[in-house]
């Protein structure tokens, strides 16, 4: 026989490596969320892992019937022949005249009738595994907190005995916060789930204590998907678990703009692409990923704001072929639905985007574009500029370069605004700007801010056109950028002289 101590399975690797390894055995944890969670199907996989084990595995329901849980595991595709089932009530026994207590309170004669019953089914089978659903049904049966916690501890005590790995779920219907139960189990484990004003609900688990074990804290998203619970843990939870890319510096193949950013960009830091719609953001990083995936390295674009067919035949004409990266492998294009990711799933398309392929190969690049759609997909959500720093760490610590795009509100002056302030995230800041000269607009572009070397503090013109973009020469009278407002006031010989048919 195994160690009583030895770790077990939750039979969800992502969890178990949450609890930093799985769960102690010989213990009894608590598993609460309110109905909808997904309590029984976590505990369902909890015992079909001991099944696949050889382990046994009984699964108490106090409230489910056997046809029910049946008809849950039948959803995700599992078979539920290897686990024995155990109705603690027959709703025959229930509603037969007979069986209705006059002479004492129901309560006094059905709680130690219910706990009898169900020792006695422990005792003859002899479970390695157990999952009792729900305790809430043994709460209302006790009455009052003291017996209540009385019939806990005892529970307890009997299950440890057994050499017995105990799963107790709580589905929150008492009207107090009874942490009863907190403090006596071993591990507690909370599910939560937040309807959203538009698109899926977001549900997210956390563990609130597990005696003994160094976890990974916080919330950690979840979806409750066709063969179980999928969770997307919180991206701290991967520090380190890549060794830094080994790249050179990250060149756009324009060399104005590359000697504009100081000789490139430096391998494993962030770039903020700023300005308004239109401006020509959204080119200026695809350039960067395209020049990578044309020198034999692997680059990530996650697309909010457009189709993947728009960005595509946007690049095309500007002699950016993407489709031919996709096929050689070089280029993954995902198109993110806005209404249906969570912060945490994101992070894990992210994660997964990056890991290194059989034949060694890695990302260099990712780009977001942007984070305008990231904000305006999770518009619920708190604390999404420390999210995204956990991700942008944990690309850095990966040694993949970052690209943000950000679109301000507005075109031009002070009616500019920023939706989210990611600048003092970035390492590099680009800033776009509209400028008028002779009565025609035109693009601006220079570097604002680079941490880690030195850059231009010029002003160069921003065009595309001719099926390529043109980054002219620095632009010295030049004034009212930063507010927004740009004006060119110098010779217009020294702008870029437009092709045929432009203003």
């Amino acid at each position: 026989m195994d160690n009583p101590t030895t770790d077990i399975s939750t039979g969800n690797a992502t969890l178990d490596a949450i609890l930093g390894g799985g769960l102690t055995g010989n213990r009894i944890y608590l598993l609460d969320g309110n109905p909808g969670t997904g309590k029984t199907t976590l505990g369902l996989q909890f015992l079909l892992d001991g099944a696949s084990r050889g382990e046994k595995g009984l699964y108490v329901s106090l409230s489910e019937t056997k046809h029910e849980l049946d008809a849950i595991a039948d959803s995700h595709g599992w078979s539920l022949d290897e686990i024995d089932i155990y109705e603690l009530v027959d709703p025959a026994e229930s509603l037969d005249a007979e069986s209705q207590y006059t002479m004492f309170q129901p309560s006094e004669v059905e709680l130690g009738e219910t706990t009898r019953r169900m020792l006695d089914r422990v005792e003859s089978l002899n479970p390695r595994r157990v999952v009792l659903d729900s305790l809430s049904e043994l709460r209302l049966l006790a009455q009052n907190p003291l017996r209540y916690r009385r019939q806990i501890l005892a529970l307890k005590q009997f299950f440890v005995g057994r050499d017995c790995t105990a799963v107790f779920l709580d589905d929150k219907t008492s009207p107090d916060n009874d942490l009863q139960l907190q403090s006596i189990a071993h591990g507690v484990i909370s599910l939560d789930r937040m309807p959203a004003e538009f698109g899926d609900e977001r549900r997210r688990l956390r563990v609130v204590k597990f005696r003994g074990r160094k976890f990974v804290g916080g919330w950690h998203d979840y979806e409750i998907e066709r063969g179980g619970v999928t969770i997307y843990p919180r991206i701290a939870a991967s520090y380190n678990e890549l060794p830094p890319n080994e790249f050179g510096k990250l060149l756009s193949g324009n060399e104005s703009l590359d000697r504009l950013l100081g000789d490139g960009i430096e391998p494993g830091t962030s770039t903020l692409m700023l300005g308004p719609a239109g401006v020509g953001k959204s080119s200026c990083s695809t350039l960067f990923a395209a020049t990578a995936c044309g020198r034999g390295e692997r680059a990530v674009v996650f697309v909010f704001d457009e189709s993947k067919r728009t960005l595509c035949l946007r690049s095309k004409g500007l002699g950016m072929d993407l489709t031919k990266f996709e096929e050689e492998g070089l280029l993954e294009i995902h198109q993110v639905n806005p209404g249906a990711v969570s912060p945490g799933h994101f992070a894990e398309m992210v994660r997964q985007a990056i890991k290194p392929r059989a034949d060694g190969s890695r990302v260099s690049l990712v780009v977001i574009d942007s984070l305008n759609g990231y904000l305006s997909s999770m518009p619920e959500e708190r604390f999404l500029q420390v999210q995204m720093h956990e991700l942008l760490h944990y690309l850095g610590s990966c040694g993949v370069s970052t690209f943000l795009v950000v679109a301000q509100h507005g075109m031009l002056g002070h009616a500019m605004q920023t939706p989210v302030d990611a600048s003092y995230l970035a390492d590099t800041v680009i800033l776009f700007r509209y400028f008028e000269s002779a009565g025609s607009i035109r693009q601006a572009i220079s570097v604002v801010k680079k941490r880690d070397g030195g850059h231009e503090r010029s002003i160069r013109e921003f065009h595309m056109s001719d099926g390529q973009i043109k980054v002219g020469e620095p632009l010295s009278n030049f004034h009212g950028v930063l507010a927004g407002t740009p004006t060119y006031t110098g010779d217009k010989a020294d702008l870029i002289k437009p092709r045929d048919g432009d203003e």
